[in-house]
């Protein structure tokens, strides 16, 4: 693994620990960081975020945080021995979201296909029922 990757795996752990012990803001409390995605050159960390409610809890969240992004960036330099902490930036992570979209598609399509068959089914049924009834009767 290269030493961005390393680091931006260490920052996740430290930054989900801090978000999740240290802040003691009621906003973050359904807050969990799924990914930390760092430059090249160290110098800026992508924060992805999730949160546990509403569209109204997601927004009011990304505000605590970012108002917390000095506060938990200088927490980082405390703990992590990095010769330059870098630069703090809280996205949120909508994989997880795009995700479940992608599966209620799935399962529409699903459904519909499953519909289709039913039906060609059963109108193969009723073609065989009327060759087999008996003509003349």
């Amino acid at each position: 693994m290269r030493r961005p990757e390393r680091v931006a795996d260490l920052l996740r752990e430290e930054i989900s620990q801090i978000v999740g012990y240290e802040l003691e803001d009621p906003r973050l409390t359904m807050v969990t960081v799924t990914d930390v995605r760092l430059s090249e050159n160290l110098k800026a960390a992508r924060v992805y975020v999730t949160v546990a409610g509403n569209e109204e809890e997601h927004r009011t969240a990304l505000i605590a945080l970012r108002r917390a992004a000095p506060f938990v960036r200088k927490q980082l330099g405390l703990s992590l021995n990095l010769p330059r902490t870098p630069e703090i930036l809280f996205v949120r992570d909508k994989v997880e979201e795009e995700g479940a979209r992608v599966d209620q598609l799935l399962k529409r399509i699903e459904r519909d296909w499953e519909s289709e068959e039913r039906i060609k089914d059963e109108g193969g049924r009723m073609k065989d029922e009327d060759e087999a009834a008996p003509s003349g009767v």
